[in-house]
């Protein structure tokens, strides 16, 4: 090992071991404490909100060369503080996931057995550069029990920090360990190397962020993980669909924000319908500034809409670029779905429930939606208050992690003085 992997993995080593040891606390801490945290550090965020923003200005400064969708996701401005701190009063009122009685039965003997959960203990949390992912990941371990590690991005580092100093202020508050929420202490990639090895420190390790990132860490981890998916997303307008609904739900899952994962990157429409709906739909998003990359029979429509290649059907854009493909019907758009997407998101538009049930029953995707945007797949508009990450993957739960996902379960057994034969 080089001296500088010696040295990152030497600073993971004590970051973990005072995580673990936070961990025991919080294990035990009741509730109104750690709730106690979370209120305390959004106060705290409000509080510092101009710190923040100071901090991620000189981000920003500092990398004059990034893509206009990479500026969208590193940047913060007071509406997205403001959400930030919102986000983690929401998961503070949620109800308690530690302790749960999830399962309860009796045997013939008469020994009661229960299934309850219990918090994961030390998490690594390794995400691109989107500074919010760091109080949104912090708020839900500490509601679910488990200390964690953060590792964001190299551009958003000075913003990382300053929302950690948030978090920490909530937990000192509280009287709860400063070190149930640390940030990597340097932007080295041997950080996040030395977080991968890292068996019996780190109990779980959570990739978001694009696909590089996610396989990576899937190839190298010599700890569990819980996959992120790419946000390779497809909203399939059937030949029922109402065209005003269409226009509008287009129009925001694609353009409302491009950098995020739940954005749509490609449109399905049907071909009976495709003549007459397709150039409105168009005219809306190059109204908004979107590009496209358009199939064969699409172009037959608008021959000015520039070609799309078979690697373009497989690309997650983050940008202001819409891939579109006529198809015959539900079976086809499924087809291509199945060919092309991450298991991520997926909406259909249509008024025929029938079809409806047929797209949504048929996904292997991580949520389906009927007749709304694909941009609600976001872990605070499913009530979770904020989210980890959408999870995908045959081994586990899928779609947005929040406080439930980030528990696993013990058993209790409660006598009446039975002894085995």
């Amino acid at each position: 090992m080089t001296a500088l992997a010696d040295e990152a993995a030497r600073l993971l080593e004590t970051a973990a071991r005072a995580a673990r040891l936070a961990a025991r606390d919080l294990a035990v801490a009741p509730r109104p404490q750690r709730d106690a945290a979370l209120l305390a550090a959004a106060a705290a965020l409000r509080a510092r909100a101009e710190a923040v923003l100071a901090a991620n200005a000189e981000d920003l400064a500092a990398a004059p060369d990034l893509t206009a969708a990479f500026r969208d996701r590193l940047a913060l401005t007071p509406a997205r503080v403001e959400a930030m701190a919102r986000a983690v009063e929401e998961v503070a009122a949620l109800p308690d996931p530690v302790g749960r009685v999830l399962s309860e039965w009796t045997r013939p003997n008469g020994l009661v057995i229960r299934r309850v959960a219990q918090p994961l203990g030390v998490i690594g949390m390794i995400y691109e550069s989107r500074p919010n992912v760091g109080a949104d990941a912090a708020a839900l371990c500490l509601k679910a029990g488990s200390a964690v590690i953060l590792r964001g991005g190299r551009e958003s580092l000075r913003s990382a920090l300053a929302i950690h100093g948030c978090m920490v202020a909530g937990l000192r508050e509280a009287g709860l360990p400063e070190a149930a929420v640390q940030v990597a202490p340097t932007s080295d990639r041997g950080f996040v190397a030395a977080m991968l090895r890292a068996a019996g420190l780190i109990d779980l390790i959570i990739p978001r962020g694009g696909k590089g990132l996610v396989e990576r860490v899937q190839q190298e981890a010599r700890v569990p993980v819980l996959a992120h998916a790419e946000g390779l997303c497809h909203t399939y307008i059937h030949a029922a669909a109402d065209p005003a609904m269409a226009r509008a739900i287009l129009a925001n899952a694609k353009m409302r924000r491009t950098g995020v994962c739940g954005a749509t990157e490609t449109l399905l429409i049907d071909a009976g319908i495709a003549p007459t709906l397709l150039p409105l739909l168009v005219a809306d998003l190059r109204a908004l500034g979107c590009d496209f990359r358009a199939d064969d029979r699409a172009r037959e429509i608008l021959p000015e809409l520039p070609p799309a290649t078979e690697a373009d059907f497989a690309t997650e854009w983050l940008d202001a670029i819409l891939s579109v493909k006529v198809v015959d019907g539900v079976q086809d758009a499924l087809d291509h779905i199945a060919r092309f997407g991450s298991e991520h998101t997926e909406a259909i538009v249509t008024q025929d429930e029938a079809v409806a049930t047929r797209f949504l029953g048929s996904l292997a995707s991580a949520v389906g939606m009927w007749n709304a945007s694909t941009q609600f797949c976001d872990g605070g508009e499913f009530g979770f208050g904020a989210e980890i990450g959408i999870a995908t993957g045959r081994l586990h739960a899928r779609g947005p992690v929040g406080p439930e996902q980030l528990c696993t379960f013990r058993y209790q057994m409660i006598g009446s003085g039975q002894t085995r034969p």
